[in-house]
């Protein structure tokens, strides 16, 4: 068995193991041996089936979402730092949310909705102005983040002007949090998910084309320009619909595929991979944030940040010091 096929294996096998860990564990503990009992109807039900369950399922959709997107964005513009949190995709998704609670008194759906239309917003905006005869990645990361800082600015903005009852209502699309999700809620988000995915597989082998280089690519047969866009669309979905039931899980995009790629030992993208190890880290993240500090719910959002902003500050100084940097 290749590392390529074991190593994925090996992660589903830790992601059945946590989550089952997750359904056992908590306020009340229900004992390991009892949890299927559970599932299937017998004691127990109602904590593990109706309020630890919901949150194990969402909490995995959206790390598969997130290290998709994340793996995609870095892989188009061969740039590590082309994550959806990083460039403004995750905070447009963030804005959208908030000016629809606090400017329309929206909630619900509505709000996701308008997450998922910031996202793509705000994508469409730094294609816009990254293009020039085609995108430059270097070009594309750093309008990304000049947008981020802008549209962080302007969720600043709002919150300087919103009554206190409603800014608290607007905190998980800042912060990021699995919350209770309803089953409805999950299964559209679930449903969604399949779709960008089903259209993920046939574009797959023109994103490894693509890593070769533009000009190897077009010799290949390959549309650049719109096997570009058609990614960056997919990658743009797969990581609105993850910020839209659950805020802006920072970092998760960022760290998977770097990760994936070590623990492969591969030279290009691992999809599979990368999906499978954002789901362990918002997986890990929420059983830490829920169990770690008695009587205290840290959000998965604050969780990952302090995972993934030492492995930012460890990959640029790696990356000074083989350019020769000081």
């Amino acid at each position: 068995m290749t590392r390529r096929i074991a190593v994925p294996l090996v992660i589903a096998g830790a992601i059945l193991a946590l989550g089952y860990a997750s359904l056992a564990l908590g306020g009340f503990d229900t004992a390991p041996a009892n949890v299927l009992s559970a599932l299937q109807g017998g004691e127990g039900r109602f904590t593990v089936v109706r309020l630890r369950l919901p949150r194990v399922v969402l909490a995995v959709i959206v790390g598969l979402c997130l290290g998709l997107a994340g793996t995609i964005f870095q892989t188009l513009l061969g740039n590590p730092l082309a994550s959806p949190d990083l460039i403004g995709v995750s905070q447009g998704a963030s804005a959208a949310a908030v000016a629809a609670i606090l400017l329309g008194g929206l909630s619900g759906a509505a709000v996701s909705l308008a997450a998922f239309a910031g996202a793509v917003a705000v994508a469409a905006l730094i294609t816009l102005l990254s293009w020039r005869h085609g995108i430059s990645s270097y070009r594309f990361v750093v309008i990304g983040i000049g947008v981020a800082f802008a549209v962080q600015a302007f969720l600043g903005y709002l919150l300087t002007r919103a009554d206190v009852r409603d800014a608290q209502g607007a905190l998980v699309w800042l912060v990021g949090s699995i919350g209770t999700p309803r089953w409805d809620e999950i299964t559209v988000t679930a449903l969604m998910g399949v779709l960008l995915v089903a259209a993920l597989v046939p574009l797959q082998p023109r994103l490894r084309m693509l890593q070769l280089g533009d000009d190897i690519a077009t010799g290949l047969g390959v549309a650049v320009t719109r096997s570009r866009i058609q990614l960056t669309l997919v990658a743009v979905g797969l990581a609105a619909i993850a910020v839209a039931v659950a805020g802006p899980v920072l970092f998760v995009a960022f760290v998977a595929g770097p990760i994936a790629k070590r623990i492969t030992a591969s030279s290009g993208a691992s999809l599979v991979a990368s999906a499978l190890v954002g789901a362990l880290v918002v997986l890990a993240a929420d059983f830490l944030g829920q169990r770690v500090l008695p009587g205290v719910r840290v959000p998965v959002g604050v969780v990952t940040s302090l995972v993934g902003a030492p492995f930012l500050l460890w990959l640029l100084a790696r990356d000074n010091r083989s350019k020769g940097a000081i």
